[in-house]
């Protein structure tokens, strides 16, 4: 195959996997940022996980928070637990990698928080029990999964929501990851500043 065929058909697969994920995810986005916005009015903050690209993910979305995202405004109290190495590997090291984020959100999540956990198959078990300590700590759960939800998506209850993205493809599954974290970020901007 030419590599501008490559190119066309990896971009169609992008377009139609979001094509496909709108009428889906439409509400649940939509819920996700008003109750973000709620939170965040009442003086909570967002934590956000995941590994790998949706480490880079977890990253992104609080650097849109605490930085800006397309409009001046002040910063808004969202963490990253992916990006503190010596927490990080300190955990791994004296329990385990399972345990890098749960640790994490049971020092630092108060009732109230959010969690954002980002996992594209649901199967991270740092993830999920990250999610289970969330839970103890009487915080809510926004889950960005993919697939079938996997076992995160059967640990979610009350008012978590999950964004689940239709397709099978790691890749594909992140790049709406990416879109859903624009929408939410300037969802609750309008929220905050107006349109």
């Amino acid at each position: 195959m030419e590599t501008t065929q490559q190119i066309q058909r990896l971009f169609e697969e992008s377009i139609d996997t979001k094509a496909r994920a709108l009428p889906l995810l439409m509400d649940p986005i939509a819920s996700a940022a008003q109750l973000i916005f709620d939170r965040l009015i009442q003086g909570n903050k967002v934590l956000s996980c995941g590994n790998g690209g949706s480490a880079g993910d977890a990253q992104h979305f609080s650097s849109e928070m605490l930085n800006r995202f397309e409009r001046e405004r002040p910063g808004l109290p969202g963490m990253a637990l992916t990006t503190d190495t010596s927490t990080l590997t300190s955990i791994a090291n004296d329990y385990s990698f399972e345990q890098i984020f749960s640790k994490q959100v049971s020092a630092l999540g108060n009732p109230g928080d959010i969690l954002l956990a980002i996992s594209t198959s649901g199967g991270s078990a740092n993830v999920n029990k990250a999610v289970q300590a969330a839970h103890e700590r009487e915080m809510e759960v926004i889950a960005l999964t993919g697939r079938e939800g996997g076992e995160l998506a059967t640990l979610l209850k009350g008012q978590d929501i999950e964004i689940r993205v239709p397709s099978s493809s790691t890749a594909r599954i992140q790049e709406t990851h990416l879109l859903v974290i624009h929408c939410l970020c300037d969802l609750i901007d309008r929220k905050l500043l107006g349109n």
